[in-house]
């Protein structure tokens, strides 16, 4: 069985606007079905657990309906409308998508990426989600297309 390297950044959000849930989708749904890359959390303790926390979901229920329900993306934005009464509290969805947008990794996080991906350092590369990016390109290529 093949698994596969989630390819969606943390940067993408749905029409919901909620930056990285697109992608918190993609990594559980293929964890439920055995096919996420092992190197990678369906639903971790980062970015997925405050994309969780700030729209307010518990991360077993989630989870959960991700197994049974095996939404498309459409039905999972679907189902947090609903659990939380047809809208979201767009202040909250803000403060959670500047959290996200403004996280940077550690030095020490960012050198190792950096130099896996044989890109020199020069500072201007620090934010999480271009980090990331790079973290999973680097990976795609060597697993898939080396």
């Amino acid at each position: 069985m093949s698994k596969f390297i989630p390819l969606i950044s943390s940067g993408i959000a749905g029409p919901l606007g909620v930056l990285h849930l697109p992608r918190l989708w993609q990594k559980s749904s293929l964890a439920a079905r055995g096919k996420l890359h092992d190197d990678y959390p369906g639903c971790g303790k980062g970015y997925d657990q405050m994309v969780l926390d700030g729209l307010g979901i518990n991360k077993v229920e989630f989870e959960s309906y991700i197994t049974s329900a095996k939404p498309t993306y459409p039905q999972l934005e679907a189902w947090i409308l609903e659990k939380k009464g047809g809208s979201l509290d767009q202040t909250a969805v803000a403060t959670l998508n500047s959290a996200i947008a403004g996280y940077n990794h550690t030095d020490e996080t960012r050198t190792s990426i950096l130099s896996a991906c044989n890109v020199a350092d020069t500072g201007k590369i620090k934010d999480a989600i271009n980090l990331n990016n790079l973290d999973d390109w680097q990976a795609f290529h060597k697993e898939e297309l080396a």
